[in-house]
């Protein structure tokens, strides 16, 4: 097994803190007006500006933590894929003109996430180890 192989599980989680902890932060921003965000946070349950911050706390707080990972993962996909094409692409067609490479990004980020799960370091991993020491059990 080479580095590549062997390293895979924690380059995976790393890149899940990281995705995760930046889409947090951007919608604890939004809501709050915090981390560098000062200004006009959106009114309480506006549609779509708070319901889009909401999501990227939660989601992005959820995917640091490695809970229910590959759920948040999709959710937070989804929505960044609404936001390009809802907000961005009717300004142009590429991201570069449009201002989407971040929901662009994250879009695409996130759906890796979805599908190759969460790696190392996920609280995700101790949900599945007690369920399969219960199964054991039962099975024995």
């Amino acid at each position: 097994m080479d580095l590549f192989d062997r390293t895979k599980p924690h380059v995976l989680a790393l890149f899940r803190i990281v995705v995760g902890l930046l889409f947090a932060a951007h919608g604890a921003a939004t809501l709050f007006g915090v981390l560098g965000r000062a200004g006009r946070t959106p009114e309480f349950a506006a549609w779509p500006g708070w319901w889009a911050a909401a999501i990227q706390l939660v989601a992005g707080g959820l995917v640091v933590l490695g809970l229910f990972t590959r759920w948040a993962a999709l959710i937070a996909s989804g929505s960044m894929a609404y936001a390009y094409f809802v907000v961005h692409a009717p300004e142009g067609l590429w991201p570069m003109e449009n201002g989407g490479e971040p929901s662009a990004m994250f879009c695409w980020a996130f759906l890796l996430i979805a599908f190759f799960g969460p790696g190392a370091w996920a609280v995700d991993q101790f949900f599945s180890r007690s369920s399969s020491t219960r199964r054991e059990a039962v099975t024995a």
